[in-house]
């Protein structure tokens, strides 16, 4: 199980720290800390946790601020709250926490928190099974839902990924690297900027850039456009293709 632990003060992550490499049923260890939520927020665009370990009364946005946007990612990690103040336990649950610890923790006390995280994952994969993955999109002040499965490619604009369907394109606030890693199976890579579904590939064919001069390029199943292919990508390309 790996874990952030979100906290302010040093002395109290390293205090958790020590007893979470004390806990074996589960295993868990610390990934990653951070003292604030603007940290915190930037580890979980960039990585994987299980777990947040959470206080709630920290400088800028506080522990409840943090747990309510963690609810938009994709696949928000389970939330423990670990803190000296037992009057936000109320809000807490109503943020879908997995529990609530108050301050100082005892270890048998966080054992039984860290099995409750466990289950919670492993509840949430067997529903995820079968449910379809989906994006979380800002747009225009809402939060848009949209499925994997109609995504035709990502492409890198700057410091934002152009998401394209066959019907319109979103703008999405995260990396090129970190979509790769976390949907490799269904993407594959064809240029520095840009990710393809391997399902939607049609063609592949000679092209001439303006910048980049003779090459190849990837046409798609339900888009005009077409995607170019770097030389580096260009066998990955034609095995995709061949693949039944």
């Amino acid at each position: 199980m790996q874990v952030l632990l979100v906290d302010d003060e040093p002395l109290a992550r390293s205090r958790l720290r020590n007893m979470i490499s004390g806990c074996l049923a589960p295993p868990a260890v610390v990934k990653a800390e951070a003292g604030n939520a603007a940290q915190a927020m930037d580890l979980l665009r960039r990585g994987q946790f299980d777990a947040v370990l959470l206080d709630v009364h920290m400088p800028g946005a506080d522990g409840l601020a943090l747990a309510q946007a963690l609810r938009a990612l994709e696949q928000p990690p389970a939330i423990v709250f670990v803190t000296a103040h037992a009057e936000h336990a109320v809000a807490a649950f109503e943020l879908e926490a997995v529990d609530y610890l108050t301050k100082p923790v005892r270890l048998e006390r966080l054992q039984i928190a860290l099995q409750k995280v466990e289950r919670a994952v492993a509840s949430s994969g067997a529903a995820s099974h079968d449910a379809p993955e989906v994006l979380l999109i800002q747009d225009r002040g809402r939060t848009e839902r949209v499925p994997l499965v109609e995504v035709l490619y990502f492409k890198a604009e700057l410091k934002y990924v152009t998401v394209r369907t066959a019907t319109r394109s979103y703008i999405l606030d995260a990396s090129l690297s970190e979509l790769e890693e976390r949907h490799a199976a269904q993407f594959l890579r064809v240029h520095r900027n840009a990710l393809v579904a391997r399902r939607a590939i049609r063609a592949l064919e000679k092209h001439y850039d303006p910048e980049e001069g003779e090459g190849w390029a990837l046409r798609l199943n339900g888009v005009e456009e077409l995607l170019a292919v770097s030389r580096r990508q260009l066998s990955a390309v034609r095995e995709a293709l061949a693949a039944p």
